[in-house]
């Protein structure tokens, strides 16, 4: 019995320390250099983060479970439509283990945005995504300026997009 909670205790220990470990690599992402990365996108182009030095980038972790992440899809696009002559650059990531289920959806809810296939070392190249959706802010310099995880107020991301593409 006593050795039953020795091992009970080594293991939350453990998982504490990699709970931390992860909250520490994303809190340090925002205000740092975004990581980069080469994927191909649903209909095969080439993606490249670098590409897009100059833009202001959304860069958006989601999945086609995810009910959050089906609200914010037809947003993301909406906005792709009206700031993208303006530098804004959405990109999305689907976490989702079938590309062929991420198309559909993403055909579904008018996405106009390249969506490449994401994998655990994608994620954790972003901190480790432990939870859909997970939204970041990269701004024309390539630096991450903000991180969204869950259900977000659209709205305030908005703001946050406009303030970086220098609008009011």
């Amino acid at each position: 019995m006593r050795i039953d909670k020795c091992v009970a205790l080594l293991l939350g220990l453990l998982l504490a320390a990699a709970l931390a470990q992860t909250a520490l690599a994303q809190d340090k992402l925002p205000l740092r250099q975004a990581p980069r990365f080469v994927r191909r996108d649903l209909s095969g182009k080439k993606v490249d983060l670098d590409a897009y030095r100059g833009k202001v980038v959304v860069l958006n972790f989601w999945a086609t479970w995810c009910a959050p992440c089906q609200l914010e899809m037809p947003r993301f696009a909406a906005w792709q439509k009206k700031y993208g002559p303006d530098g804004l650059q959405i990109l999305g990531v689907s976490m989702d283990d079938d590309p062929a289920d991420a198309r559909k959806t993403s055909k579904n809810l008018g996405v106009n945005y390249p969506v490449v296939m994401g994998d655990a070392r994608l994620g954790t190249l972003y901190g480790g995504i432990l939870g859909l959706p997970v939204t970041y802010l990269i701004d024309r310099h390539g630096q991450v300026s903000a991180r969204f995880q869950g259900e977000t107020d659209l709205n305030a991301m908005e703001s946050r997009v406009k303030e970086l593409l220098g609008r009011r």
